[in-house]
């Protein structure tokens, strides 16, 4: 039976917007489920746990310490090369990418092949103590081909075939640790600063 040309025409718009809808939302949304698994959380610890950070830099080698006065302000104290309060505003922004950041991917390379994305020498290293004693590190390399990402190796460990992990991390870790020692350190607060003593200029005498 021949069908009407209109109602061929209305089945293969079906079709069409059948195919459509399965592979924009039943496939589409498979495919983005998996690339949303692919961004996995780099370390599972909360910002409570670290009780210590190091952070190694081209220009700074930095030792952090959680105030054992946990009430009192700052939450973190310079240990070395300083002794000194720590800015806790650039403290907790480094903290927080350290707990909350996520890998957008993972490369599996060769550990002779770190040198070609900066991690070995790395461009800077983070060792992490927690409460437990437990320690974590994340290293830093260079930038990716396109500047959104930076390499970046977590808890490195070469896998059984002899390849390595390279991770890709956000950005902004580079900028949380590439700082002057004096960023570090907690900002004076000027206005608990006593005024300056005025001197009252003395009385002019009267000669006669």
């Amino acid at each position: 039976m021949k069908l009407p040309r209109t109602t061929l025409i209305l089945i293969l718009l079906a079709l069409g917007l059948g195919g459509f809808v399965y592979f924009h939302e039943i496939r589409g949304a498979t495919v983005r489920e998996e690339a949303k698994e692919q961004k996995q959380k780099i370390f599972s610890f909360g910002e409570d746990d670290v009780q210590s950070l190091t952070v190694n830099t081209k220009k700074l080698t930095l030792s952090l310490e959680r105030n054992p006065e946990s009430s009192s302000k700052p939450k973190w104290l310079i240990k070395s090369p300083i002794s000194d309060p720590a800015n806790d505003a650039i403290v907790s922004y480094l903290m927080d990418l350290l707990v909350k950041g996520n890998s957008d991917r993972t490369l599996s390379t060769p550990a002779k092949q770190l040198g070609e994305f900066a991690l070995d020498p790395a461009q800077a290293t983070i060792n992490i103590t927690l409460k437990n004693r437990q320690s974590h590190q994340l290293i830093l390399g260079k930038s990716n081909f396109n500047g959104r990402f930076l390499y970046a190796q977590a808890d490195p460990a070469a896998k059984p075939d002899g390849y390595i992990n390279v991770l890709l991390v956000s950005t902004d870790f580079a900028n949380a640790v590439n700082r002057e020692l004096s960023e570090w350190k907690q900002p004076v607060d000027n206005s608990q600063k006593l005024p300056p003593l005025t001197i009252p200029n003395p009385s002019p005498t009267n000669s006669k």
